[in-house]
């Protein structure tokens, strides 16, 4: 389970997406989420999957890789089909005791878990798409108009990326505490969920030493490189918006017009 989480991992390579400026993809992530939320309709959903589909194959990514990431969310999208199922009032279409099914539930549930899905699908293809250099620069562009009011926009950027660039080393270091243990005999894979959860625990306090080691081999490789923080930084390349940025963008503008609309005239 482990192993299937893309999360924060980058895969180098030369595609459409890989060459957009990190600013552009950071910016069209965000436009996406919007206009995912505000589909209401069958055409929406299905036209904004198409649209997720090409964003894929733009990608020039393994579509077994990129579906990896879906699993780990299996059992959430279960559990929300089944509260929206049964909690959503509405038509009743199937009825056992105190549980009724309706039919806003259904399609309600539907919609919640399709939007779940496509939301894991596509944004992952920021961070597999883009190195974490690119989007520390891209984010601290971003927030560069805050530095007025005092945010600290180069810290904050560093901060984020280094939290996305950490997910699958920790993964990676979790797995190998779970085949230690369960050479000494431990057990994580039998039980229901509660219990199997519970065994998690003892992963706890060995996870937490070896993230905090890492924090402080981090810190102290940033200090013995003079690093002290965004002024004076300069870079090697700097971002520049091309033609295709301009198209990507237009084209996130277009989507989000097409999910106002379709909330709209639903």
């Amino acid at each position: 389970m482990l192993k299937d989480i893309t999360l924060g991992q980058y895969v180098p390579g030369d595609s459409l997406l890989h060459r957009l400026d990190p600013r552009t993809k950071i910016i069209g992530s965000m436009l996406y989420i919007i206009a995912l939320f505000l589909l209401k309709s069958w055409v929406g959903y299905v036209s904004i999957t198409v649209f997720s589909i090409a964003l894929v194959i733009l990608s020039a990514l393994p579509w077994r890789y990129v579906l990896r990431g879906i699993r780990p969310i299996f059992y959430i999208v279960l559990f929300t089909l089944v509260l929206n199922f049964f909690l959503t009032p509405g038509e009743v279409v199937w009825q056992l005791g105190p549980l009724k099914v309706t039919a806003e539930g259904i399609e309600l549930g539907i919609f919640m878990g399709w939007r779940l899905l496509l939301l894991v699908l596509t944004t992952s293809l920021l961070t597999l798409t883009s190195s974490p250099i690119a989007l520390t620069d891209g984010i601290e562009y971003l927030l560069r108009p805050f530095k007025k009011i005092g945010v600290p926009a180069h810290e904050l950027a560093m901060m984020m990326t280094i939290a996305l660039r950490f997910i699958p080393t920790l993964l990676e270091e979790t797995d190998k505490i779970m085949k230690a243990q369960m050479a000494r005999g431990a057990d994580f894979e039998t039980g229901n969920i509660v219990q199997r959860a519970r065994g998690m625990i003892p992963l706890l306090v060995p996870l937490f030493v070896s993230a905090f080691r890492r924090a402080d081999e981090l810190a102290t490789a940033m200090e013995a490189r003079c690093y002290r923080g965004g002024e004076g930084r300069t870079r090697l390349r700097e971002l520049q918006f091309a033609g295709r940025d301009w198209v990507a963008m237009a084209v996130s503008i277009f989507v989000l017009a097409f999910s106002i609309l379709d909330r709209i005239l639903s």
